[in-house]
């Protein structure tokens, strides 16, 4: 299925980087890192990233789907990039594009004189066909170019793209996966095999120069030196990704200036890194949420009723405020800075509301005791709390929730068994889109799908599947009638259908050295730091 990679980014990474520290960690192999918070001269200046979880699980740009976007996005390049502040594409290895009326039709003009880690050059005909591997690979988030008829290399710096049908073009080859440009012909033999010997054939600022799977230090990046922006000024000339799992042990290292950049922090450390001198901290909204998606086919929550009651039984509130800043209030399956986003839709906690829903269904206080099954993510401890908040409301009303703390992997073949038995009653999981555009909530999540993927509340509804084919096409050419779409699915699915419940959507909270100078989180793309952008300071 081409969405597997994806999933290890939207639940494990999310697991391993919110969980809570207990107790002091050891600072492991401090000497052998480079000191990351100290002076450094520009010609040796290394910027170290603490992630969580091992950094790489698939290099080829074609099918990599996971962790290794916060690498890739400094080894490889795609056309645009998207901007946050004007929410629109902006130019990358393309300087611009136009258009037809009909949008069904992009020619994109390329940067000249870009030249790949291979020593080709980066032109029309590389792109043409890095895309088309791509597409022909199949897998990951291939399916953004889904609208692709065919790829023209018209002359050097010119790619023409025709369309099936219309499509924001300039987003889609913005995406943080699936979109990069490489060079095709870098291996002699297997190139996914080539790429996944720890190779590289991009075009970005950085090149792999180390890559040790399973070490504290799994992966290094130098610069490379034939990079089309120059190395004029003062940037890091190397990149390293320095694994720890333990929360309390990466901020002994951010402390200790051995490291740049810690990927996040519960809340209590969070607080305090924004009072440590050395320490500069950011709070961005993000454009990831947390989604709650029930068993609409089988098991007792196939009953409409007592979905909305366990919708209606969320502490909405209580859950922002236990979570400090690192959640925020969702107001519908979109996110806030995203076409589809409705204002106004934010829920409540109603337990009336749902005492009565549940009393309508013969369960309740004074009905039938009722049992429901929830899977959420092992050591993610946000998701902790919604499930206590929720456990304890719903045994008020009769309920009993038997929440699973699980492994992503392990979580996720539950949902997808074809033995409805097996299935849970309540599915907890992280979602954020591939590119900036809401559509992926709904295609990936909410369309009818057999075999299951993510589709996790097994809705089927061909009025709604109807709906949701025609947003690539209304996002294209009627801004106005996809927003109009996108606050009808979401009634639908999260009122009528009561398919889902959104606890909230997620801050990202970062913590990183003084010296760090010109950092930014981008949302579209999640823990990537653009380390080319950035200035290393004294």
């Amino acid at each position: 299925m081409r969405w597997h990679k994806r999933l290890l980014a939207a639940g494990a990474v999310a697991v391993v980087a919110l969980t809570s520290a207990c107790g002091g960690g050891k600072v492991r192999g401090a000497e052998d890192s480079p000191q990351a918070g100290t002076s450094q001269s520009a010609a040796d200046a290394t910027f170290t990233y603490v992630p969580n979880l091992d950094v790489v699980t698939d290099w080829d740009p074609a099918s990599s789907y996971s962790n290794e976007i916060i690498a890739m996005e400094n080894v490889y390049e795609s056309l645009t990039r998207y901007n946050p502040q004007t929410k629109k594409a902006e130019p990358r290895l393309a300087t611009s594009w136009t258009s037809s009326p009909d949008g069904k039709e992009w020619t994109f003009t390329l940067r000249p004189g870009v030249q790949f880690h291979t020593g080709k050059p980066l032109d029309a005909a590389a792109a043409k066909a890095s895309i088309e591997r791509t597409i022909k690979v199949g897998q990951g988030a291939a399916y953004i170019w889904g609208a692709v008829d065919t790829i023209e290399a018209k002359d050097a710096t010119t790619l023409v793209i025709k369309l099936k049908y219309p499509t924001a073009l300039d987003l889609v080859a913005s995406a943080g996966y699936a979109s990069y440009i490489y060079d095709t012909t870098a291996a002699t033999g297997d190139l996914g095999k080539w790429f996944n010997e720890g190779h590289d054939a991009g075009s970005g600022p950085y090149t792999i120069d180390s890559w040790q799977k399973g070490q504290e230090t799994e992966l290094t990046l130098k610069k490379f030196d034939g990079y089309w922006g120059g190395w004029s000024g003062q940037h890091y000339s190397k990149i390293a990704f320095r694994v720890t799992p333990e929360l309390t042990t990466a901020w002994q290292l951010l402390q200790r200036g051995e490291v740049s950049f810690v990927q996040r922090l519960n809340s209590q450390l969070f607080q305090q890194a924004s009072g440590t001198a050395n320490v500069q901290t950011s709070q961005t909204p993000s454009f990831q949420n947390l989604l709650a998606l029930f068993n609409t086919e089988s098991g007792p929550l196939k009953d409409v009723r007592l979905r909305q009651a366990i919708q209606k039984s969320i502490d909405y509130d209580g859950l922002v405020a236990a979570l400090k800043g690192a959640g925020v209030q969702a107001s519908g399956l979109v996110p806030d800075g995203l076409l589809g986003f409705t204002p106004g839709q934010a829920p409540k906690q109603d337990l009336p509301g749902a005492e009565a829903l549940l009393k309508e269904a013969g369960y309740g206080p004074g009905g039938k005791p009722l049992d429901l099954t929830l899977t959420y993510a092992q050591g993610d401890s946000d998701q902790e709390v919604l499930v206590t908040l929720l456990t304890s409301a719903l045994d008020k009303l009769n309920v009993k929730l038997t929440a699973k703390p699980l492994q992503w992997t392990t979580q996720w073949d539950q949902g997808k068994s074809k033995d409805t038995a097996k299935r849970q009653d309540i599915f907890v999981m992280y979602w954020y889109p591939d590119y900036a555009d809401a559509y992926s909530w709904f295609v990936n999540v909410f369309r009818s799908a057999d075999p299951i993927s993510f589709n996790l509340s097994y809705m089927k509804n061909d009025a709604i599947d109807k709906e949701i084919d025609s947003l690539p096409e209304l996002t294209a050419i009627d801004k106005p009638g996809a927003e109009k779409a996108y606050a009808d699915l979401q009634s639908k699915i999260i009122g009528e259908q009561a398919a889902v419940a959104v606890p909230y959507v997620q801050n990202y909270q970062r913590a990183f050295a003084k010296s760090v100078q010109g950092y930014a989180d981008n949302p579209a793309y999640p823990n990537v730091v653009f380390v080319y952008d950035l200035k290393p300071g004294a």
